[in-house]
């Protein structure tokens, strides 16, 4: 068991060095190609979200920024234990910061990167058991069109597979006041839903 393994650990580590050198996308992306994601073979909770911005583009590291504190504080979750890719794998639908829209925001995600990396990522990272599908284009990628919100409300349709969240932005924020809802039902519920895929992986 230890030899498959180490095999499957090192076509992980293959991929991922593939990722690293990808230039598809290089003439589009503003900053130049970093991809940035995170995960290992023993990984059971998936966190997919949409691309990274800025801060996550010059650090490397996924969610190091606001909305990774906002998102941290949804799962009850610190630091350690959400940069714990033998756990928690995070695979955002570009792997590379897109770039902004005339008008302000993060571009989408870059329509070439999911189907050319998200199948072979997956299939090496066996045990997802819950994956947390943080926003609309991580939603619309795996469930296909609908309302953030309204998937969010009806959470429950979706597990034991899947959980819907909203974007941690800083927008979110003025969102939460809105829906007293998301504190009282959606939280207590997301986080009893990781805590058992939190163990120390065997």
């Amino acid at each position: 068991m230890t030899g498959q393994n180490n095999e499957a650990a090192e076509d992980l580590a293959s991929l991922v060095a593939q990722i690293r050198a990808c230039r598809v996308c290089a003439d589009s992306l503003p900053l130049g190609p970093r991809p940035v994601l995170h995960a290992s073979t023993t990984a059971r909770l998936l966190i997919a979200s949409q691309a990274p911005g800025t801060r996550v583009h010059e650090t490397g590291i996924s969610f190091n920024d606001a909305s990774g504190d906002r998102l941290r504080g949804w799962l009850g979750m610190d630091r350690e234990t959400f940069y714990d890719s033998s756990r928690i794998a995070i695979l955002p639908m570009g792997l590379c910061y897109p770039g902004r829209l005339p008008k302000g925001g993060d571009r989408p995600p870059r329509p070439e990167c999911a189907p050319l990396w998200r199948a072979r990522l997956l299939a090496c990272i066996p045990d997802i058991t819950l994956t947390l599908l943080v926003g609309s284009y991580a939603q619309a990628a795996v469930l296909g069109p609908g309302r953030v919100e309204d998937r969010v409300r009806d959470f429950r349709a979706y597990l034991p597979r899947y959980f819907p969240l909203p974007h941690p932005s800083w927008r979110t924020g003025a969102w939460e006041r809105r829906t007293p809802w998301f504190a009282a039902e959606v939280l207590p519920a997301l986080r009893a839903a990781i805590s058992p895929l939190l163990a120390e992986p065997k």
